[in-house]
């Protein structure tokens, strides 16, 4: 209810200065007695997923808390786990605004935002102030300024200054807002990628004393064929799980609504059941061999467990929760 209302007021906003206002909010309040406006205590629900134990099993996906601004706030409303980022070597601007739309009537969000980020460096500034107790996740991406070709290097870096502070690290190659990046997710270039990342991976082991899982996050724009690819190149690089899907270029659902052809990925209701068919696709592919983290369009426990039905151990919110509010983590987690 108290969501309901606040969400009227920031629904009156342009999208990106309500979330903003919320993210400074959030930085604000938590700690205080007005935490208690979103704090939740919810039931256990362990998972163990990529060597790791997750309280429950829904998380915060990446791009809502960006520079990780907000974990311990993230960590008060009850997330099992949260993922922060994407974040790049360098900080960078993003693209041009207005960039970020809300299509209100399908609970969709379309953005371009671009990695719009701090740096790296900021990020893992405030990872060391947190006293989040949870998982945490931190996604790496590139600059857009880095050439394609070079963009193994930024995810090396940031993957070295991260490693230390980060529950997983999850490899963003799958953001419509970067230009070229999608192109990572195919062939050689995939497999060159991740066969660099985790002979990283097992530089940094060595180094810290500690294994920190690697985790894969592709688009739902993918054929058969190249989901089969994919499959192939996660497996043989023991890359330790993958995160279906980010956003989506496929308008036919939203067609005719306000926003509907702004440039940017659209996220939320609208990409659900794409995302569980490509959910279910992995699984088809990968049986056990490494976990799949369900996200797009989770806005209810159904969702969530049409998710999971599909071969998802793990959810991930972020449309449905600007929506929703903090009752949608509430909701999923009590009726696992």
């Amino acid at each position: 209810m108290l969501y309901r209302l606040a969400r009227t007021g920031f629904f009156q906003l342009d999208a990106e200065k309500a979330h903003d206002l919320a993210i400074q909010n959030f930085k604000r309040f938590t700690g205080t007695p007005i935490d208690l406006l979103y704090r939740q205590q919810l039931p256990n629900r362990p998972v163990e997923c990529m060597g790791l134990t997750f309280k429950n099993p829904v998380g915060l996906a990446a791009g809502l808390d960006k520079n990780g601004e907000c974990i311990d706030a993230f960590g008060a409303m009850g997330f099992g786990f949260v993922e922060v980022g994407t974040v790049t070597p360098r900080p960078q601007s993003g693209n041009d605004k207005p960039r970020l739309f809300r299509l209100v009537e399908a609970e969709g969000i379309i953005n371009r935002m671009g990695f719009n980020n701090l740096g790296v460096d900021n990020l893992i500034e405030n990872v060391k102030k947190s006293n989040y107790d949870g998982v945490l996740g931190i996604n790496i991406g590139k600059n857009k300024d880095t050439p394609i070709e070079k963009g193994a290097d930024d995810y090396i870096i940031c993957m070295e200054k991260v490693y230390q502070y980060a529950g997983y690290i999850a490899v963003n190659i799958s953001s419509p807002n970067t230009p070229g990046l999608r192109s990572l997710q195919y062939g050689e270039a995939l497999d060159e990628l991740l066969a660099e990342l985790k002979a990283k991976q097992s530089e940094l082991e060595k180094k810290h004393g500690k294994y920190v899982p690697l985790a894969l996050k592709i688009a739902p724009d993918l054929s058969d064929d190249e989901i089969c690819q994919i499959c192939e190149s996660l497996i043989k690089n023991k890359i330790d799980g993958v995160i279906a899907t980010n956003t989506t270029l496929d308008r036919s659902i939203v067609e005719g609504m306000k926003h509907c052809n702004e440039a940017g990925g659209l996220s939320g209701r609208p990409v659900q059941s794409r995302s569980t068919e490509v959910v279910r696709r992995l699984h088809e592919e990968l049986g056990d061999a490494l976990p799949i983290i369900g996200v797009g369009g989770v806005d209810s426990y159904v969702a969530a467990k049409e998710k999971m039905m599909a071969g998802a151990k793990l959810v991930q919110v972020y449309s449905g929760f600007i929506y929703k509010g903090p009752s949608l983590v509430r909701d999923i987690v009590k009726n696992l």
